[in-house]
This record gives structure tokens, C-alpha cells and sequence, in this order.
């Protein structure tokens, strides 16, 4: 095996592929700067999928007219002392100065800057080594545009994303910065089309400029020592963790699987397994404490104390939704069995059952009045749950919410909350028309307002306003499904508790979609199964009730 020196030429390419491999790179690169620049509105173009062209134009401090000669120099930086301390605390975005040098290598750059400060701007053309200065007129703040990326590198050029499919990836990458630098003016525009757009607002209105106003009326604010953002509230969740985004020192992150996990955790019991909420983090580290320069593109970043940061963006998700007045029901156990009523019922002929086991962690096995019974826990549970929402249901003054939810309703759904808008307020659900099919939320009856079901609010929606003749009832049967006890959940002491519950209702017998509840067997009818005859085949409970009636 022979060992060769690449000849520079060679060596410039292949690094220029570490830092721009996609026209995505480069928006990146020139996001960065500008934002290390200070700039407050940056607006971004592409043509062709960034291959044609990108443009990204910034009102930030500009470039001297002495440092444009060494702009796409490499290696040439402003953002690094030329000592070997200031690696270990990087305080800017970039620091490596070869964005513009690799855009050069890779494409057509073209520059042009001036400081607010400085008469005349500098102009900047750079393809490969050849490099031109030369003076110009331009407002202040800084515009780089690269065109015709990769045309001179066939090989490369041939492996890229089709347009759209870059554009699609470009779009998200500018979502992420404006959700993590929501203060700023933002403008992508692709192929002359404005894609989107932000005005500076906070964390809530960044979400409602990348993922819509919908989901935005949907999210908590998270304030804590180092950490601030947003959190989306239980009822708002996804399959896939794909819109959970942190960033560290303001550098967007694919975040260490330690830290999704500690979102996950703030939750605790008011998630169901296998889906994550809308997280938009923020997280400040001391510059020391973390290296951005792990990776190429400097999107994974290794923090020194990871278990301790871990632990804090923990602890500010619970503060956050604990604070919360619809997420109460995380200080409760995490399973509630319903609390007989004060007043006493007429017993409906319900017998007083004696619990004998628990069969798959579902069905009960009781004895009462010399029979068998099995009982569905669920449905039981789910019964007694019902039962309590009805008594509770409008005792209470209905729930506030903090910020009326904005929802958006079919043309059916306008039609039935004109038709039952005062039924729902009167049990505590106020739904006001927006217009142009939008709706606002704002309040909830106070007994169902801290349940523990996913997506609770559309829940509560779809059933007050569907197609069921009686909506309340039909809200009421929903919402008692979700946190009644499921297969493998139940004990003998929960068992005892659904019994007991069970024995209070007013209409014990089948649960409020209609299904049985208990399932009763004569010992008669085991002794016939079991083939038995003699003194055991003898009339008993349920057998002998039925001779002695007839």
C-alpha cells in the first residue's frame, strides 16, 4: 500500500464536502453568521432547491471594509481568538471560518457587506482560489449569494435531493431557527414564493408561524434558571418525536436521547406510552461546559454535566405543567376509582358480592346470595366513573381556561353548536364561533377538566358536538373509557374498590355504552357442566330464587 500527500487542490475539495454536501449546508452556514452578526431580520431565498441559488440577506453588523479581502479566506474568522483556550469556550454560532471559503470551493459566492458605521459597502467575488474585492453601494448589513452550486463538481452534483425534496428539508431547518430565535424578522421565500414568514414575537408565536395558530393555543411556557420555551399541553401529542427541538447557547441541537427523555419524564403519568409532546427548548450552558466542535455540521454538541441539564429541563417541564390549571391531574393518583354518593341510592336488587380472586388481570371472581359472579372490571370501573361525572357534573364553577384554545370545526360542527351552544353552557362547556369556521374554547367543566386522557380537549369537542342525541351523555361515556382500569391493571385491592363502587351506582348492571357488567352462574349449572348429581344437584341462589318466584 502506497502512502500519498493529496496535492492541495484535492485536499480543498474534500474538505470544503465536510462543511457544504447540500445546498442545505449552506443555508446554515450564512443563517449563522448573520445571526452571530446581530442581525434582527434576515431574509432567506433559494432557487432550484438552494442549487440554482441562495441568498441570504441580514441587517447584522456588516463586514469591514480592511477584513472583506479575507471574508472567504480560510480559516479567516472573527468569532475565535487565535489562541488555544478560546476552542474550549466558543460563544458564537460559527467559529471555524470556512463557510464562506467552502461556499466559494463548492460554488459562485458573492458578497456584499458594509457596517452601518462605513461609507460605501465591499463587494466580494470568490470561485475556488480566485477571489475579487472591490467597492460598492449597498444599505448596511450583509447579502451572500451562491449560485450554481456544485456545477463544477458533476460527481456530487448528481447525488443530490431532487429540488423539492431539498426545499421541503431547507423550509424545516428555517423553522427551527425561528423557533429558537423567535425575537427576529424571518422571510424564506422558495423559488419567489414566500414560504414563510415570522415577526418577531416569543417562543407561543414562533409555534404558530411554523406549525400554525392551532397548535400555538396549545403550549405552556417554560421558564427556568438556564432553560426557557415551551411545552405543549397533554391533550397535544405526536407518534414520533420528530417536533421535539432544543437548542443549546442558541445552536440548534439533535438532542442527546437524554434529554428527550427528560421531557418525557417532566410528563410523567400524563402521557400514554409511545407518544411525545411539541417541545421548543431553549438551554444555556456556561461556554465552557459544552463543545460544539464534535461534529461537521455542529449539530451534535457534548455537554459536560449532560445528567445535570438532564435533570433541570426535568424539573421545568413539571414546574410548567404543574403550574398549569388543566394539568392538575399529574398530582393525582395516577388511577382514580370514583367516590360513592353522599346521598344513598335504592340498591337496584345489586347483591353484596364477596371477592374471591381476579382472573387475567381483568374479570373479578366474587361470590353473593350462593352463585357465582364474574364481573368486567373495566366495565364496572367505567360505570362507577360515569355515575360520578353526572353527579359532579356543573357543581362546580366551570374552569377558565388561561388562554381560550382556538379550534377548528366542520361546517356540521358550526351547525350543532349553534343548535346547542346554551345546552353546553349550562354543564360548564363554552365554545364561542370565530368565524370562518374557527371556534374558541373557553371554559371546561371543572370535573373533567383535569382527567388524564390524551387529547382530551378534541375529545370533549368531537362528543358535544357529534351526531349523538344526547351529547352529554355521550361526553360522559367518552371520558369515563380513557381512565378506567384496562387489562392487566387490576389487584385485589382495586378489585375491592371497583366492587364497592359498583354496589353504589344507580344502574349497576352494564356499563355506559351498554355492554353487561357482571356475568352470573349457579352452582346448579357447574354441577350440570361437571356432570355432578346427588346432593350438590340441589336448587341454589339464582335457581332457587326462580323456583320459589314461580
Amino acid at each position: 500500500m502506497t502512502i500519498r500527500v493529496l496535492p492541495p487542490h484535492i485536499a480543498r475539495l474534500i474538505a470544503a464536502g465536510e462543511v457544504v454536501s447540500r445546498p442545505l449546508d449552506v443555508v446554515r452556514e450564512l443563517i449563522e453568521n448573520a445571526l452571530d452578526a446581530g442581525a434582527s431580520r434576515l431574509e432567506i431565498e433559494i432557487e432550484g432547491g438552494g442549487l440554482g441559488l441562495v441568498r441570504v440577506r441580514d441587517n447584522g453588523a456588516g463586514i469591514t471594509a480592511d477584513g472583506a479581502a479575507l471574508a472567504a479566506v480560510r480559516h479567516a474568522t472573527s468569532k475565535l481568538e487565535p489562541d488555544a483556550d478560546a476552542v474550549e469556550r466558543v460563544t458564537t454560532l460559527g467559529f471555524r471560518g470556512e463557510a464562506l471559503w467552502a461556499a466559494a470551493q463548492a460554488g459562485e459566492l458573492h458578497l456584499v457587506s458594509r457596517p452601518a458605521a462605513q461609507v460605501g459597502a465591499s463587494e466580494v467575488q470568490a470561485q475556488g482560489d480566485d477571489v475579487t474585492v472591490r467597492r460598492t453601494s449597498a444599505p448596511a448589513g450583509t447579502t451572500v449569494t451562491v449560485r450554481r452550486l456544485f456545477a463544477r463538481l458533476p460527481a456530487r452534483l448528481r447525488t443530490q435531493a431532487p429540488a423539492a425534496t431539498e426545499a421541503r428539508e431547507i423550509t424545516v431547518l428555517v423553522g427551527r431557527y425561528v423557533l429558537h430565535h423567535p425575537g427576529l424578522h424571518w422571510r424564506l421565500t422558495v423559488d419567489e414564493e414566500a414560504r414563510l414568514t415570522h415577526a418577531p414575537s416569543d417562543h407561543r408565536g414562533a409555534v404558530a408561524s411554523v406549525y400554525g395558530p392551532l397548535n400555538a393555543n396549545r403550549v405552556l411556557r417554560v421558564q427556568a434558571d438556564g432553560i426557557c420555551g415551551v411545552i405543549s399541553g397533554p391533550e397535544l401529542t405526536r407518534a414520533r418525536r420528530d417536533r421535539m427541538h432544543f437548542s443549546v447557547n442558541g445552536r440548534p441541537i439533535v438532542a442527546p436521547p437524554e434529554l428527550e427523555k427528560a421531557v418525557l419524564e417532566g410528563y410523567a403519568e400524563l402521557l400514554p406510552a409511545g407518544v411525545a409532546p411539541l417541545t421548543v427548548l431553549d438551554i444555556q450552558v456556561a461556554p465552557e461546559d459544552h463543545n460544539p466542535n464534535v461534529h461537521p455540521a455542529k449539530q451534535v454538541v457534548a455537554l459536560a454535566d449532560l445528567a445535570g441539564v438532564a435533570a433541570r429541563v426535568r424539573e421545568a417541564v413539571r414546574t410548567a405543567l404543574a403550574s398549569h390549571p388543566l394539568a392538575q391531574a399529574r398530582l393525582a393518583p395516577a388511577l382514580s376509582l370514583p367516590t360513592p354518593p353522599q346521598t344513598p341510592r335504592e340498591r337496584a336488587n345489586f347483591p353484596a358480592l364477596r371477592l374471591s380472586g381476579v382472573f387475567q388481570g381483568l374479570y373479578l371472581l366474587a361470590e353473593g346470595e350462593g352463585d357465582l359472579w364474574v364481573i368486567d372490571a373495566h366495565a364496572a370501573h367505567e360505570r362507577a366513573l360515569y355515575e360520578q361525572f353526572a353527579r359532579e357534573l356543573g357543581a362546580a364553577l366551570p374552569l377558565e381556561l388561561p388562554e381560550p384554545e382556538l379550534l377548528h370545526l366542520t361546517p356540521e360542527q358550526m351547525a350543532r353548536l349553534a343548535e346547542r351552544g346554551a345546552e353546553l353552557r349550562g354543564w360548564g362547556l363554552t365554545i364561542e364561533d370565530f368565524g370562518a369556521g374557527l371556534a374558541r374554547l373557553r371554559t371546561l367543566p371543572a370535573t373533567l377538566a383535569g382527567l388524564p386522557v390524551p387529547r382530551l380537549h378534541q375529545q370533549i369537542i368531537d362528543s358535544a358536538l357529534g351526531d349523538h342525541p344526547d351529547p352529554r351523555r355521550d361526553v360522559l361515556a367518552r371520558l369515563a373509557c380513557a381512565p378506567a382500569l384496562k387489562a392487566g391493571m387490576l389487584t385485589l385491592e382495586r378489585g375491592e374498590a371497583v366492587l364497592a363502587a359498583l354496589n353504589a351506582c344507580e344502574q349497576p348492571w352494564s356499563c355506559p355504552h351498554g355492554r353487561p357488567t357482571t356475568l352470573r352462574m349457579s352452582e346448579r349449572e357447574l354441577a350440570h357442566a361437571f356432570g355432578r348429581r346427588g346432593t350438590r344437584d340441589v336448587a341454589r341462589g339464582r335457581d332457587e330464587a326462580e323456583r320459589v318466584g314461580r
